[in-house]
Parts: structure tokens; sequence; C-alpha cells
């Protein structure tokens, strides 16, 4: 399936620069002994800078002045180094993992450690210039949000009877049973997303796993030249709670709307929604709505007739 374009999530390099409230001197002076990744964490609202004060993350006043001067970090980092990349600072995350390892929450190490901590690397997401308020700070916390659900998930399938495949893998890289569930999902979302044609799109999906229900989210840019345009974190969590639903045979539902057509037909669009059920085998079409109220969606076509 086309993607949009971006890169796909490296590996981080082992030299590693994490950018803690670093003005844009010190990035460069950092860049002299590290010249492949910077990494750092961002505060996503004015309640979590304010609940951050203590701990001296920032020089900033206020929030706007934050935004300001981590929008300038970040564009001399993009500059600078081969890979830049952040996640959401969650000053209530940081306060369990530190009271976890015993770390003063005031020190740098501490941060430091929080922030490439290896369960926790889903949430990370490269930086190629967005811009920062309107633009990234939103993907960092749904990439947060992501995170959680993945792990979920990586728990479920490690404990079911298509676990086995190992910490720490993702879905789409285990073998065996697991990684034939996460091909069929990826399958079933690429039938949806053909059968229902070219248009703007919404996708949402539920499966209830125990531990509490995974969900999962994207908007779509389907052209008529069969490119599909989705956020590359958002495309792997479809995926990975689609697989889950299949690889522990679990319920689950799923709604496709937005606005069908094509831009070269003097831009005509028809408002479209169709629903799915799955009862942890197959996805077959059902009535709609329960996923999003207000939206009116038709029993979905059958996946069987895509090709």
């Amino acid at each position: 399936m086309p993607r949009n374009g971006r890169p796909r999530r490296p590996a981080l390099p082992s030299c590693q620069a994490p950018g803690w409230g670093r003005r844009p001197q010190a990035v460069r002076e950092q860049a002299r002994h590290s010249e492949q990744a910077f990494i750092t964490g961002i505060l996503t609202s004015r309640e979590d800078f304010e609940r951050a004060r203590p701990w001296g993350l920032a020089d900033a006043a206020d929030y706007d002045g934050y935004l300001a001067d981590t929008a300038a970090l970040l564009a001399e980092a993009h500059r600078t180094f081969e890979v830049v990349r952040a996640r959401m600072f969650h000053p209530a995350d940081f306060e369990d993992f530190c009271l976890l390892h015993r770390l003063d929450p005031a020190e740098p190490a501490a941060r430091d450690r929080y922030l490439v901590n290896p369960p926790l690397q889903a949430q990370l997401l490269p930086y190629q210039g967005e811009e920062l308020a309107a633009d990234f700070v939103p993907r960092l916390v749904r990439a947060r949000e992501n995170g959680l659900t993945l792990r979920h998930i990586e728990l479920l399938l490690d404990d079911g009877p298509a676990g086995g495949h190992g910490g720490g893998q993702g879905a789409g890289e285990s073998p065996g049973p697991v990684r034939e569930a996460y091909q069929r999902g990826a399958e079933v979302f690429r039938r949806m997303l053909v059968g229902a044609g070219f248009g703007v799109y919404e996708f949402r999906c539920t499966v209830d796993a125990p531990g509490g229900r995974l969900e999962a989210a994207a908007r779509i840019l389907h052209w008529e030249d069969g490119v599909v345009r989705i956020n590359d974190e958002d495309l792997d969590l479809v995926c990975a709670v689609l697989c889950a639903g299949l690889a522990r045979e679990l319920p689950g539902a799923a709604l496709l709307y937005g606005s069908q057509g094509s831009a070269a037909a003097c831009g005509e669009y028809r408002e479209a929604a169709w629903a799915w059920r799955s009862g942890g085998q197959d996805w077959t079409p059902a009535p709609g709505g329960a996923l999003l109220s207000g939206i009116d969606a038709q029993p979905g076509f059958s996946l069987g007739t895509v090709c």
C-alpha cells in the first residue's frame, strides 16, 4: 500500500543527543560530538508545562515562550542532525517512571532515561520540519495514545494462543500465526480502501480485548492515481488492532466514512459511510453508527468481492 512518503521509523543510532530545553547554540555544540540522531521530549499542553515546572525542563516563562523555544530547537536540530525524533513528555508517565526506577525527576539523567525507555519507542516520531503547534504536537499526543495501544497489543499477543513471538517485535515482524494475522489484517484494510474508491476518508476500528478495548483511527487521502496517503504511525496501529482481533479471534467493528469522488471529476464528491463487524474470524458488512454517533453508515460492501 503506498504511504505518505515519510520514511519508516529507523532504529536508534548508537550515538544520541537528548535535547531537553536546549537552545539552538547548545544543539550546534552537541552536534560536534554527535552528528547522527537528536531526540527530545515535548510538553504538549499548558497544563503539562505548569506541572513540569519544578523539574526545570525549560527556561521559558510561559507555554507560548516554550513552544517558540522548542520550534527553534527543532529547526536547528533538523539542519544539524541526520535524524531528529521526538515524543510527548507526559508528566504523569514520567513521575511513574521515576517512582518505578527510584529516580529523582529533577535530575537530567532521569529525563534522558525516560526519553529512550525501550518499551515506549513506538511513541517516538521523526521530525521533518512540520509546524510545531498545529501539526507536530497533535501527532505527538496521538503517538502516545497509539504507543500505549501497541504495548497492550504486544502483551495480548504474547499471552494469547498465537503468542510466543517474543517481546519487542512488532506484529508485522513476528513469525508464525501472528505474522499471518497481521498480513490478513492489512489485507482487510486494503480491500476496504480499494472498495471505497477515490476520496477523503476517516477510518475507525475497535476490537473488544481482555484488559480493555483496542481502538485505532486514521485519516486517508485516496487519489485517483491510486496513491493512498496516511500517516505511517496511524497505518501501523490500524493493522496491529486488526491483527490482534484476528489472532485472538476477538469481536470488533469498523467504520469508513467521508467524501467519495475523484478530484478530476469537476470536484464532485458525495458523502459515504460503510460499516463492518467481525466475530473474530472474518470482517462482514453490518449496520453502522455504533462507532460514531451522527454517522448514518450503510452495511459495508463484501470484502470478498474486492481484488
